[in-house]
This record gives C-alpha cells, structure tokens and sequence, in this order.
C-alpha cells in the first residue's frame, strides 16, 4: 500500500501498525471491541485518541466512549445531512501513539481532504501513528459480487482487500446469526423504525450464515498465508496438519479424470474443504511433473482438459520441473503443506513391473513419510506399454545389469536348444536364430549388451556349428564371410537402436519443455498481473524457495547452496533460491527469463502509458469542448452579424429567421456551459442540493418543456399515483430531460417513449424505456463517460456529457441510474431514489 508523505515526518521514520477487527455484518460489536481495546491500551499508559467512532446511539458503545480522548472531527454537509468526518490533519497534528478509526470502507463527504477512509488511515500510517480500524466482510473489493448475489444488496463503499491484508493483526469479531438477530430485534442495531424490515431482508438468517461463512474462511486464508511465511522463514519442510490439502498427481493419461475427482471427493469430506458460496472443492492442487524424458501415451490436449476439469472444480493446476517423479511429486506436497496425495495405480502390467522395477506410485508410498498416499484404480491398471521409459530418462537399473547377463546367458541356451537338434538345421537358419538373439538383446539392454551378445553368439556359433566343429577355425570362406557380416549386423543393430533411444529422449525433452512454456504462456494470458505470476510460476516449476527480482548490480552472496541468477534485460536479474539446477532445467530457466524479460518491459511500457493517459484524456477534452461550444457560438455570431450588415437589406421573414438562429445557438450555447459548470461542480463536491420531497408527476412536464416539440410522444400512466421522492426538484428536472431526451431521439418513428415508476423496500424507481436499437451489455458502463457519444457523428448531439451529468447528479443525491435492456427490444433507463416517506435508519 502505497503512503502518502506528511510534511514534518522525521527522515526514515517507520509507518505505523494497522489492527484490523473484522466483522461478518453490522452490529456483532467490532466499534465496541476497537473502543475497550483503547481502553485497556490507554490504562496501561499508551496514549491512545478517538479519531472517529460511528456508535450509531448505541448505549453500551457509547459507554465505551468515556475516559477517551476524541480528537475533534471535521463536520461536513452532504446531501442536506451534516456528517462528522475523519479530521487527518488534527490527528497528525495531535500525533498519538494510537488512533482509533471506524468504519475502514466509509466513502468520505466529496470535497475532503482523501475520497476514501482507507486513504486517511494511510496517511495516519505513513506517519508512524498505530491505528486499529473496523471493516466489514462485505465491504472487500474481493468479495463486493458475492455478496450482492447473497444479500441482493449492492455495496456502494468498499476498500481493496490489499489494505486489509496488510495489517499487522487481524482480529475477528463473531456472533451467531440468531444472537445477531435477537441483538437487531432489541433495537441495538438500528432505530425501531427499521428492525421489521432488516429482519426480512438483509438480516435473514441465510444471508447472515453465508456471511459469517465468508469471514471465517477469508480470515482462514489470511492465517494460512502467515504460517506459510513463518514456514518458509524458518525452513519448516515437514508437513502441520493445520488443515487438509490434497495433491493430485496426473501424468495426462486417461486415468486422469478418476484421479481429479477422487481427489475432489476426499476434499470434501475434509473440514473447510469448499469454496464459500460455490460450493466447490477447494485445496485440491493437480501437480504433473514434466521429466527430462516426457511422457508416455499422453494424448495430445488430454493435460488441458484435466486442467480444465480440475478449475472447473475449484482446484488449481501446477506443473513442476522433476528428474524423479516421487520426489518431485513429494517436494511439491511438503512445499504446499499438503496432508494426502492421491495417484493412480500404474498403467504398467506384470511383466513390465517384474523388468523394470517398482513403479511411481510404489517408491512414493516407500519415501511419503507424514503425507499420506492414496493409490486409486482405474479402468486402465496394468494395461499400460509392456517397456516403458525410464524415469530418469535412459535405461533403468535393473535393464542395465540384466542386459549384459542376457547377452551372455541367451546364447548359451540357444546354443544348448541347437545342439540337441544337429542335423535338422542348416547353417544359415541357426546363424539368423543367433542374430535373432543378439538383436533382441539390444532393444533391451543397449548397444553394450549388444556387443557383449554378438561376440558371445560369434564364438558360439564357430566353435558349434561351423565346420571343422569343435574348433575355433573356419575352413569355409563362405562361412567366414558369413561369421563376419553376422557380427556387423548385430553391432549395427545394436547402434540404430541406441540411436533411436537417443534421439526419442532428446524428442521428448523437447516436447517436455514446450509443453511446460505452453502451460506457462496460457498462466500468464489469464492474468493481469504478469511479473508476480511469472515469478511464481517459475519458483513452483523448478521447485525453488523463491524466486524474485533484483537490480543487476545487488550483491548475492554468502548462501548455500548459491542462487541461480540469469539476466533480465540490462538493469535487472531472476535470482532463485532452494536448490542447484541441471543442465537441461537451465535450458527451460533461459526461456522462463525471455517471458520474464518480455513482461517486465510490457510493464514498463504500461506504466508509461498510464502516465500519459491522462494528458491524451485531457487532450480529448478540451478538443471535444472546443469544437462543441464552438459551433453554437459561429451559427450565433453569423446571424447577429449579418443582422448588424448595412450591405444586405433583410426581408421580413429572412430576419425573423436570423433572430431565431441567434436565439437557438444562444440557448443551446448556455445549457452546454451550464452543463460543464455543473460537471466540474460535481467533481469539485461543491454543487449543493437541498433534497425535499418531490412529486415526479410535477417534475416531469417541465422536463418535457425543454425538450423539441416535433419529438417523439412521451407516454407517463399512473405517474401520478407514485409515491414522493427526496430529492433536490431543479436537478431531478435536469436528469430527467436528459434521460427523456435521450429515449426520443433514439425513438423509431411512431413508437412512444413510456415513463412509468414504482416503489419497494423505501425506494422509487422510475423507468424511460424507448424501443430503439438498445445497448450492447459491453458498453453500458461507457456510456456514461464524459465527452463521447459512442459513436455519433452529429455534432448537434452536444458534449457527450447529459448521461454523465444524469448520473453524477443522481449519485449524489443518493440515487442510482442504471441501463437495462426494454422487453422486446431497445433501452430502459433505470432511476432509483429514496422515497420521501422512507424510515430513516441509523448508519450500520
């Protein structure tokens, strides 16, 4: 979080603590547990001020209030309601040990010193003052849309869960729904005239469960963010079980999906194992391990569909760079504090298993130690390949000893197998049996093996089955030659084959490193902050404590073992902590380094591009300004000038027609100046409201007699019969002509614009729906901005400003306006305000 600099902070001074108590809903007693926290600091000699507290009359709160110092507040007036607002520099300049703030998420009176509260309690911070604050749950930027979807009330105040997650305490304040409830119906929540309807709505037990549901777990992932630090920092590699996590290994077979979904279930019959509001499988991290050799019989695109079905679950995906799978698969857990890991039964048969050893998931239940390992069947146990590759990535232990042994042994036999059966065969069928032998022997154990083969077959073959038998000579030149080509056969066998175990290793490692860039380029597609998930993404894939950035000339020196560093750009480096990297592993790191290096300069150059926007904004105003007043203030000038010309004698009509130019270009030239004054007033907070109760039926018309006689017809039923609104009656009247204004124009020929207006929950809503073209979903948010027409072309349609204005008077005179689609095609306008006759209820 960035701080702002106080004039007068001593160089170099620390900022101060941030202690936050976090609430699930108004009223569970955070203000009264930030006041008696005052208290007790102040009994032990702190010196400790009041800065804001919001009691909302509540007796035993405002008990609390006694032997505190309050630091006066700053009063302000908004909406016709004077409020106390946070007085910075009187706490700055007061500097206590402690200031006691309420209500973070609070959106301060327009025209103050900061827009927000959180940016106040910044400034406190920066300035070395302790603060201990209030926020509810509901008020986390993270968190704003589920709770709208839960409450079906929108949070207009919120404040960036990164301020919140800063604080050095954070402290949750808890009741039951029902005791909350019974605390609302004692009317120590809000005044009497508001408990019926707060027990109905927003205070229903659903809605105050799923609540408290959220704050429980967002504060559960805030603590285990802090032991994840403290384990690391200490070098903890052993697994707490603080609460279960699980680890799904997939290799991208088809045994893939079984695996996600058992690791899912187990997931849920764990304690806190589900996404709030969703519920999701949670702490379920799919890992596959990309090995120096690749893998076997995976389909291409299988690994992005389990992806896929694993995010889809709640889950995430990872992928980690590992020689060993069981260690890699182990490393990862333990880094993760994962509790169980789930793999599958191997695809390998019996035979495979008997040659090649125990398989993955054997040697990691062997090494799992305090994580434990579920070994899942599935349809496609022991039908896997009947060799399959090396883990390590070249021939296995038990192929390396058991092929010279063949190369010596399976000559003996068939030699023991020819010599029973003389006589039958000719020479050139036992040779191919012999070389049969031999080229066997090198598919299994390698060119060594081979070699070791075919000389022991030669020997063989010319002491047995050559004449003179039973002697190492050969008294026919055909049958030398014959021995001689049998010999090169075999070895040339044995290096082909060699050759292409090579070359499909070093295909695989290929296929392995692109496929582990591929995951990396699609990690960062889907996120917006590139730099921190590359570095992330690169700390978790070559199984690294950490990984960051630093400026090329920092020194790094004095760890074992010594960080690997690789350059980014001219000015920076990647320096990575943990362990030593292989040759291969700092091929893939290279790689990993460009997409670093590519986003750290996109970065940069958004950074600029963030500077520079402003000034083209500006730009774009002042040339939108220009050209729009310029063109009623030509058309009038024209026509006064040509009026003032002696050289040109007007008829009758041909002056009466100049008059009304000058008129219309002067009226036209007033209400855009009217409207850029009462913009710049708004975003000043200097435009003043007096809200009254106002009829809309008397509203209306006079909105309607600005707008052009030949305008499409404006239909308003039953507008009378609505319910008053508060509001300041000379800017309603405004917001509506624009509003009005707007669904004629865009009118088609013959079809009325309808005005209607209803009331629910001590509000009144008012609909201008129009059956015109309507509104992409995509641009309804921008039709709002200043100084664009999305798209229009004439120039006679203003500064773009009538929807931005509508919507700026209306939000400050606590109201909404929102765009909707119209049944059956076109535009409704939606303006919300507080109806006249409403309770007023008491802040929460």
């Amino acid at each position: 979080m960035a701080h702002s600099v106080v004039a007068g902070d001593p160089p170099g001074r620390a900022p101060g603590r941030l202690k936050v108590y976090l609430g699930a809903a108004p009223g569970v007693g955070k203000t009264y547990r930030m006041l008696d926290e005052g208290r007790r600091r102040a009994a032990r000699g702190t010196d400790v001020v009041v800065a804001l507290a919001e009691c909302h009359g509540r007796p035993r709160t405002l008990e609390m209030l006694h032997g505190l110092e309050a630091v006066p507040t700053a009063r302000r007036t908004h909406q016709g309601v004077e409020r106390a607002e946070l007085d910075v520099a009187a706490v700055l300049a007061r500097r206590p040990a402690i200031a006691l703030v309420d209500e973070l998420a609070r959106a301060n009176v327009p025209g103050g010193r900061n827009a927000q509260r959180w940016q106040d309690v910044a400034e406190l911070l920066a300035a070395g003052i302790d603060v201990v604050t209030t926020v509810n749950i509901q008020h986390l930027e993270s968190l704003n849309d589920v709770v709208r979807e839960i409450t079906g009330v929108p949070e207009a105040a919120t404040v960036p869960d990164a301020i919140v997650r800063r604080a050095d305490q954070i402290e949750l304040v808890d009741i039951s729904p029902e005791g909350l409830r019974r605390r609302l119906a004692h009317g120590n929540v809000c005044e009497p005239g508001g408990i019926d309807a707060a027990l109905a709505h927003r205070f229903r037990i659903g809605n105050l469960t799923a609540l408290r549901e959220l704050a429980l777990l967002w504060l559960a992932g805030r603590v285990d963010e802090a032991l994840q630090r403290y384990r690391t920092e200490h070098g903890i590699g052993r697994v707490w079980e603080t609460r279960e996590r699980v680890v799904v290994a997939l290799t991208g077979g088809p045994e893939g999906e079984t695996l996600i979904r058992r690791a899912v279930r187990i997931a849920d019959r764990a304690a806190g194992g589900r996404t709030p509001g969703t519920g999701r499988a949670r702490d379920v991290l799919a890992v596959h391990v990309v090995r120096s050799n690749g893998r076997i019989d995976v389909p291409p695109g299988a690994l992005v569909q389990q992806r896929q079905l694993v995010e889809s679950l709640g889950g995430t995906f990872h992928t980690v760079v590992g020689d060993h799978v069981p260690t890699a698969l182990l490393e990862f857990a333990r880094a993760e504090n994962a509790t169980q890991l789930v793999v599958g039964v191997s695809r390998r048969g019996r035979l495979t298993r008997l040659l090649t050893g125990p398989g993955v998931g054997e040697t990691t239940v062997e090494h799992s130690g305090d994580i434990d390992v579920h070994m899942v069947t599935h349809e496609r146990s022991g039908h896997g390949r009947l060799l399959a590759s090396a883990p390590g990535g070249g021939l296995p232990l038990v192929r390396k000893v058991a092929g010279p042994v063949a190369g010596l042994v399976l000559p003996l036999l068939l030699t023991a197998v020819l010599a029973n059966t003389r006589g039958h065969l000719n020479l050139t069928s036992e040779a191919l049996l012999f070389l049969l032998t031999v080229v066997g022997v090198a598919c299994f154990g390698g060119v060594v093996s081979a070699l070791l083969a075919s000389v022991t077959a030669s020997v063989l073959l010319n002491y047995w089955f050559i004449p003179p038998f039973g002697r190492f000579t050969i008294g026919d030149t055909n049958n030398a030659l014959a021995t001689v080509v049998f010999a090169v056969v075999a070895v040339t066998v044995a290096a082909i084959v060699d050759r292409s175990l090579r070359l499909s290793r070093r295909a695989a490692r290929a296929t392995a490193e692109a496929e582990t860039l591929s995951s990396l380029a699609g990690d960062v597609l889907r996120g917006d902050q590139a730099v921190p998930l590359l570095l992330e993404r690169t700390r978790e894939v070559f199984g690294m404590d950490s990984a960051e950035l630093t400026a090329a000339g920092e020194p790094v020196t004095g760890e074992e073992p010594p960080p690997v560093t690789v350059p980014i750009g001219a000015d920076a480096r990647l320096v990575l902590r943990g362990r030593d990297l292989a040759a291969s592993e700092r091929r893939v790191l290279t790689a990993f380094a460009a997409h670093l290096t590519a986003a750290v300069d996109h970065a940069r150059l958004a950074e600029a591009a963030a500077e520079i926007e402003p000034v083209k904004a500006a730009d774009r105003m002042r040339t939108a300004v220009s050209h729009d007043l310029r063109t009623p203030l030509a058309s009038g000038w024209a026509a006064v000038s040509s009026l003032r010309s002696s050289d040109v004698d007007f008829s009758a009509e041909d002056r009466e027609e100049l008059l009304a130019t000058a008129d219309e270009s002067m009226a036209r030239l007033n209400r855009l100046v009217d409207n850029l004054l009462d913009m710049s007033r708004l975003q000043a907070g200097a435009l003043t409201f007096r809200p009254v109760p106002t009829a809309l039926c008397e509203v209306l018309p006079l909105a309607l007699d600005s707008l052009p006689e030949d305008r499409a017809p404006v239909l308003a039923p039953e507008l009378e019969g609505a319910p008053d609104v508060l509001a300041d009656a000379p800017l309603l009247e405004r917001v509506l002509a624009n509003l009005v204004g707007n669904a004629v124009r865009y009118a088609p020929v013959g079809k009325p614009v309808l005005v209607t207006a209803s009331s629910l929950a001590g509000r009144v809503e008012l609909r201008v729906a129009d059956r015109g073209p309507g509104l992409p979903a995509a641009d309804r948010e921008r039709v709002f901005e200043a100084f664009q027409r999305m798209g229009d072309t004439d120039n006679s349609t203003g500064l773009g400003l009538g929807l931005a204005l509508s919507r700026g008077l209306t939000e400050a005179m606590g109201g909404t306006l929102v765009p909707e689609d119209t049944p059956g095609g076109g535009l409704t306008m939606v303006l919300s305000l507080p109806a006249a006759t409403a309770p007023e209820h008491a802040a929460a």
